[in-house]
């Protein structure tokens, strides 16, 4: 379903845009995302919506099948890239776990500034971004989520939360439309 509008409380969720993630292979050049997730950021700014970047240091404990990555992160892993830097009225979030509502106070915050409706962009697809969408969805927030500024680090990955789980959470669109129903709200 395309993007249909926008509450007047909305706010922008920037997922891990951080230079230990933007630097890892992508499904799709994070530049692009990038710029798209700063464009959004600019306007939400511009029409005094909450914009709220998150960021990753660490991982939830207990035990996994996988193995997490192992090694010594470099120093600047979890610093946001360049043109996420925060501004004053921006909301920082660093999250342990894969959704920036768990353990954050990201709920209270928006809840505080009476925010109805998040767009959730960044990085990775299927985990930050699709764990944040959910757990959003869960709260009872519209979801609205801008696939050209989101990508994975697998492609089926990112095609099956775009095909299969964004719908049934909310809505997507292009950061254009986004950007088209903010000019008329």
């Amino acid at each position: 379903m395309p993007l249909t509008q926008l509450d007047s409380r909305t706010a922008l969720i920037v997922i891990d845009l951080q230079k230990g993630i933007v630097g890892l292979p992508l499904a799709h050049d994070a530049g692009v995302v990038v710029k798209h997730a700063a464009r959004l950021a600019e306007a939400f700014r511009c029409h005094q919506l909450p914009v709220v970047l998150v960021n990753v240091a660490g991982s939830a404990p207990g035990r996994t099948e996988q193995p997490r990555a192992g090694g010594t992160p470099a120093s600047d892993w979890a610093e946001l890239v360049p043109a996420m830097t925060p501004l004053a009225n921006d909301i920082c979030i660093t999250k342990r776990c894969w959704g920036a509502f768990s353990h954050t106070g990201l709920e209270e915050t928006l809840g505080a500034l009476s925010v109805t409706q998040v767009v959730v962009v960044g990085i990775a697809t299927s985990i930050g971004v699709e764990s944040t969408a959910r757990q959003a969805y869960e709260l009872g927030l519209n979801v609205s989520l801008c696939t050209d500024a989101m990508t994975d680090v697998n492609v089926y990955a990112h095609h099956n939360s775009l095909e299969r789980i964004f719908p049934r959470l909310g809505e997507t669109g292009t950061c254009e439309e986004l950007l088209a129903l903010l000019d008329t709200r």
